[in-house]
């Protein structure tokens, strides 16, 4: 199931990948070749009777908090998706398969781009990790830019806030989601092989996609190869959308492959992964009804100067033809190197290393040929060590480099090319007394971003810090608090776009003369964790000086201004779910949340989630498992200039699923989910498309997986 509690990640480090990585590589080659251990134990937590085993993290593993801790220590708020609750979630994309979880939306574009956002934040200030490295693709830039992450081949997903997502940037002032793989083996297998294999389909899309993990190995070394295939045609929606029964150009064809080697001794491992993906899918709401329109001032213009004389350009806002819907053509390859080594001299308890080399390249592809090409090559690399106790303080510190070299070209090539470097150094501390525990993280860093056809420079530098702290009052109960001062950089495209982009219908106007904006995060969340009833709620203020957003100036016949401005803004909000155990069987949940995000002095930002609430009813019975749940979305009124209100809508979902053997002893499930029983029309408030893609109607989505 879904299990939300505090914790705290380990911390991130980038560098160039010559020969430092090498020569830390080298310090990794371990000493002794015994026997091979994995990672650790789990660690035990508390169980709900009749409800699912909370989520356990490894000992000793990168992919868990830097410092081992339990769920019951964390001191902000984390939501895990784990074991059969991922299972049932995932979806094609990241965003769509956490956008129900408390506190979590998607900005929602068509079927193949959809990227998380926290609490009413998302683009730059939310961190997409893999595995505690960081992606690098183009989905920060735009949301019709899809997030090159496979949720089918994701074993948990962690979405993380405050002190311990400070750690892994400066721009992850609104969370970190971090997507856990294997396809960097961490252990050799004992009986020398393990793996998986999924099918599924979905009537929605007519989507048809097929999952295989598979690791072996012998003595020392380790292989593991993985690989995911989609097929998903245009998808329907809800009855009575005055566009048809299907969003035309949704179609989602994305191919996934991995392979990964490691040397794993006593003390740890190293290993290295090459992925590749590639996807097409479609651009709904592509509109090149406004080529030529440009800006007089703070105004559009898209029809003929100076009164009537013609411009020489085509002003049809007819919009774009179904039938010619543009289709983004992607290609991802990705090569990381992971290593860790524990113990590696006295004081101190573990050594780790995450680096990875990303090319990545879209293209915009429009009546069978190439408008627009979109790169991006970087680099990442991330050191950190963890120290044994000094005068009763245990924590981890690192660094943290990467650089990005980013271009467009072509018809909306409407950001210049950029280089943008960053450099971090950080510091994570927790100290124990009682039934207390304390947690301070600090972090600096440097970003300098180019833009190399105007040669425009601008440097930032920030620093940001936190303190938290968990009471542990009586058993069972917690009250955890978190304060977090926080800087970010302004993006490369925040400081120099300029131009039209179609798919998102706007004219897009950078400032490069944007400072660092600071927040000030205050964050008090109450946990119940043992007993009939269990609950978890959390309450949140950002205020945040010169918040960066695309303010619009301008709008006309739907083509909006955009100009990247600066405005003190303040984020409330509340978070949570409460489940009561019913019986040995059965279980009911509330859960919801809310956000109100305004610019001081008035004025709302835009596309700021609606408020949610939703009630579910769990059974578990033998070898069975089933929910069945709505959710009511609030319409949201709160709109900012130029922005439309969007109605409400309810969803009624359900869940079952059956484990069982072969006589083999091989584990098997078999599940069924279906959404949108009612078959509602819906649209998200936070998509630039909201009318021209409308969300899913009724689909059902069945599968089987297979470990052995």
């Amino acid at each position: 199931m879904t299990y939300t509690f505090t914790a705290t990640r380990r911390t991130a480090l980038r560098y160039r990948p010559a020969l430092h990585p090498v020569a830390l590589a080298a310090l990794l080659a371990f000493g002794g070749s015994g026997s091979v251990q994995a990672q650790g134990a789990p660690a035990s937590a508390s169980e709900t009777p009749g409800a699912p085993t909370p989520a356990s993290l490894p000992a000793v593993t990168v992919s868990a908090s830097g410092l081992q801790l339990g769920a019951g220590d964390m001191t902000t708020p984390v939501t895990v998706l784990e074991g059969d609750e991922l299972l049932r979630r995932r979806e094609a994309t990241l965003g769509e398969t956490l956008n129900s979880e408390p506190g979590i939306t998607s900005s929602h574009f068509g079927a193949g781009a959809s990227r998380p956002i926290i609490r009413g934040m998302d683009g730059p200030r939310i961190k997409v990790l893999t595995d505690g490295a960081e992606l690098h693709d183009a989905s920060t830039l735009s949301p019709d830019h899809a997030v090159v992450s496979e949720p089918l081949l994701a074993t948990q997903i962690e979405v993380l806030r405050g002190p311990s997502a400070l750690v892994y940037g400066n721009g992850a002032v609104g969370g970190v989601v971090n997507v856990l793989d294997g396809k960097v083996p961490t252990a050799v297998p004992e009986k020398g092989y393990e793996g998986s294999a999924e099918l599924r389909a979905n009537t929605g899309a007519r989507e048809g996609a097929g999952a295989f993990s598979l690791t072996g190995g012998a003595g020392n070394l380790a292989v593991h190869v993985e690989g995911v295939a989609r097929d998903a045609g245009d998808y329907g929606v809800g009855k009575g959308w005055a566009g048809g029964s299907k969003v035309p150009g949704s179609f989602n064809r994305t191919d996934t492959g991995s392979v990964g080697l490691s040397w794993v001794g006593d003390r740890g491992y190293l290993g290295a992964a090459y992925t590749r993906q590639t996807a097409k899918y479609g651009l709904p709401g592509h509109n090149h009804g406004f080529d030529g329109c440009h800006t007089h001032g703070d105004h559009l213009h898209c029809g003929a100067h100076d009164g009537g004389e013609d411009d020489g350009h085509d002003h049809d806002h007819g919009g774009a033809d179904p039938a010619d819907v543009p289709v983004v053509d992607l290609r991802s390859e990705r090569l990381d190197l992971r290593g860790e080594l524990r113990n590696p001299f006295a004081g101190v308890s573990a050594l780790r290393l995450r680096a990875g080399v990303t090319d990545y390249v879209h293209d915009e592809v429009e009546d069978g040929a190439i408008s627009t090409t979109f790169k991006n090559k970087a680099y990442d690399t991330r050191v950190e060590l963890q120290h044994e106790p000094i005068a009763g303080f245990k924590g981890v510190i690192g660094l943290q480099t990467s650089q990005r070299k980013f271009s467009a070209d072509g018809e909306e090539a409407y950001v210049q090319p950029t280089i943008t470097r960053r450099t971090g150094l950080f510091a994570l501390e927790e100290y124990r007394v009682g039934d207390w525990r304390f947690e301070a993280a600090l972090r600096h860093d440097r970003q300098t971003a180019e833009a190399q056809t105007s040669g425009i420079e601008r440097r930032h530098n920030g620093t940001s810090a936190s303190l938290g702290a968990v009471w542990k009052f009586t058993p069972g109960y917690q009250l955890g608090a978190s304060f977090t001062r926080a800087s970010r950089a302004p993006t490369a495209e925040e400081l120099y776009a300029r131009g039209l982009h179609m798919a998102t219908s706007t004219y897009e106007r950078g400032n490069a003369d944007l400072r660092s904006e600071i927040s000030q995060n205050i964050d008090l969340g109450l946990k119940k964790t043992s007993g009939d009833t269990t609950f978890g709620v959390s309450v949140f203020r950002n205020r945040i000086h010169d918040y960066i957003y695309g303010r619009t100036l301008d709008a006309l016949d739907g083509l909006q201004l955009l100009q990247y401005s600066q405005a003190d803004a303040t984020f409330t909000g509340i978070e949570g779910q409460v489940r009561q155990r019913l019986n040995r069987h059965l279980g009911l949940t509330l859960f919801g949340d809310t956000v109100r995000a305004r610019v001081d002095g008035g004025g709302n930002l835009p596309r700021i989630p609606a408020t949610r609430a939703g009630v579910r009813l769990d059974a578990h019975w033998n070898a069975w498992e089933g929910q069945v749940e709505w959710v009511q979305v609030a319409r949201q009124n709160r709109v900012a200039a130029f922005e439309s209100a969007t109605p409400g809508y309810g969803m009624l979902n359900l869940g079952v699923s059956y484990n069982g053997q072969f006589s083999a002893g091989t584990p098997w499930q078999v599940y069924l989910k279906a959404n949108n029983l009612t078959d509602r029309l819906a649209y998200a408030h936070t998509s630039f498309i909201k009318t021209a893609a409308p969300l899913m109607g009724r689909n059902i989505t069945v599968g089987m997986k297979v470990a052995f």
